[in-house]
């Protein structure tokens, strides 16, 4: 038999209903990889073995009555910004070092309610500000791929975790590229759904107005069964669209003859890998020969604003959303201060890492008296014309397709000291959550041993298109096949 770490959500399905394997033996498998792997590759924050044993004997009990879904007894790791009743929720963040939530989340009520093995949480990006999770208050993680390289970020952890084995799925959260890009650099799937579509009640925020919660998977299969199970509308979160879920399954065919797909000539950014780019061509003239129908020459010329436009109101929500972190009501609070004022100025000093106070220093600037009309209220209307360009190009196209990112995953300590060459990893899954359409990120390729990622954006609630044309190019190439060597 395969070996149990290795199996994707539909082959474990497979033999938990055929009983030719328990959940109890599933997540044992899972628990001892990790154990054996995770000291290198450094995923995960949190481990809860008692926990997921228990939720494995539930899940056994469950499917001897008859009850299983696709993820019922199936062990997953869950970024740590998402609240677990009765688990360490630190968003690797010594300001939440011990939070423990008194609630769940509505992504984890779901997953619950399905009898899925959570197995613990996974290291990122303080409060998911970074793209390589170096900026992680406790540890950096590895790219399982080549140890001296980043996995990504914010949800490195996750990424990383799918990719060795340490999980069969992972979810992660994505304001500006977090799930996409680490699922790049790591040869995983990662989608960022349409933002409303999953419920962001019990997700720590950053941005608000960008976040959203989606899967990393092993496969294309794998992605569209997590997603049926989180998406949908939660009264608890006002952003949410109540919209029926559809069965998101039902899209993976392997035809995409006639569908229309657009490829902006601004993804393909100044400075981008030779290597990469030769990469997606290839992939883009693969679904060519899939059927679907080509146009090179789309342009989106509001996309090389972007990037600013992301560093002023991810910044600015950061901003207002962090500061409830004053050492009084919750988290980390400096106990030896003269007074008030000065205790919270000192617990924001000691709690907050240097990339989280910058943002943080950034985004008040920004909202301040004086520069709130000449920053924030211009970068959301330059939002607004980035919404209405990817509107009018879905009047024409399916989906596009872009690099997931200008590079492989580069070297642990390269670009620490210099913010901006480290904000530029982003620079083509920035818009795609500033305009709040979905973009799926999977294996296209590799370069100097590393994977490379081919982004699909659709319009919005268009992640059934995605879906199908990411399946159809996954079943006629050999990417997600490829596994780093544990």
């Amino acid at each position: 038999m395969q070996e149990l770490h290795k199996l994707t959500i539909h082959e474990s399905h497979k033999l938990l209903k055929e009983k030719k394997v328990s959940s109890v033996e599933l997540t044992e498998a899972i628990l001892k990889h990790l154990n054996k792997v995770d000291a290198k590759v450094r995923a995960c924050m949190t481990v809860t073995g008692e926990n997921a044993m228990a939720a494995a004997k539930a899940a056994d009990k469950a499917i001897s009555k008859g009850k299983i879904e696709p993820l019922t007894g199936v062990p997953a790791l869950i970024k740590d910004n998402m609240c677990i009743k009765g688990v360490r929720t630190t968003c690797s963040s010594k300001m939440l070092e011990n939070f423990i939530p008194p609630y769940d989340a509505t992504v984890i009520e779901k997953l619950k309610a399905v009898n899925t093995v959570i197995v613990g949480k996974t290291n990122m990006d303080e409060f998911a500000m970074g793209s390589s999770t170096e900026n992680s208050a406790y540890f950096a993680t590895h790219n399982p791929w080549n140890l001296d390289c980043v996995p990504g970020g914010s949800s490195g952890g996750s990424a990383a975790a799918v990719a060795i084995d340490e999980a069969i799925y992972a979810l992660g959260s994505d304001t500006g590229g977090s799930i996409r890009q680490p699922a790049g650099f790591c040869g995983v799937v990662g989608m960022k759904p349409t933002y409303g579509r999953v419920s962001r009640f019990g997700l720590v925020a950053f941005a608000s107005s960008l976040d959203q919660i989606g899967p990393i998977t092993k496969d294309v299969t794998d992605c569209a069964l997590v997603l049926n199970v989180i998406a949908g509308h939660d009264k608890r979160d006002s952003t949410t669209a109540a919209l029926d879920v559809p069965d998101y399954t039902k899209a993976l065919k392997p035809d995409i003859k006639g569908f229309r797909v657009g490829v902006p000539g601004e993804y393909f950014v100044e400075g981008m890998q030779p290597e990469v780019r030769q990469a997606l061509e290839a992939a883009i003239k693969k679904l060519e020969e899939l059927g679907a129908v080509i146009d090179w020459n789309v342009s989106l010329p509001h996309t090389k604003y972007a990037l600013a436009i992301y560093y002023i109101l991810a910044p600015s929500e950061a901003s207002a959303n962090l500061a409830r972190y004053d050492g009084v009501k919750y988290g980390y609070s400096y106990r030896e201060a003269g007074t008030m004022w000065e205790a919270m100025e000192k617990t924001k000093q000691y709690g907050f890492g240097p990339e989280v106070k910058r943002r943080i220093m950034l985004g008040t600037y920004a909202l301040s008296a004086g520069y709130y009309d000449a920053y924030y209220v211009k970068a959301q209307k330059v939002r607004t014309l980035i919404k209405q360009e990817f509107e009018e190009a879905f009047k024409k196209y399916d989906a596009l397709v872009t690099p997931t990112s200008p590079t492989v995953a580069f070297k642990i300590g390269e670009k620490t000291d210099d913010p901006v060459q480290m904000y530029l990893s982003d620079v083509c899954t920035l818009p795609i959550n500033i305009a709040g359409v979905p973009a799926v990120s999977i294996p296209a390729g590799m370069v100097n041993g590393l994977p490379v990622g081919m982004q699909i954006i659709g319009k919005h609630f268009s992640e059934e298109t995605l879906l199908r044309l990411a399946y159809a190019y996954e079943q006629a190439t050999p990417w997600h096949t490829k596994k780093p060597a544990a």
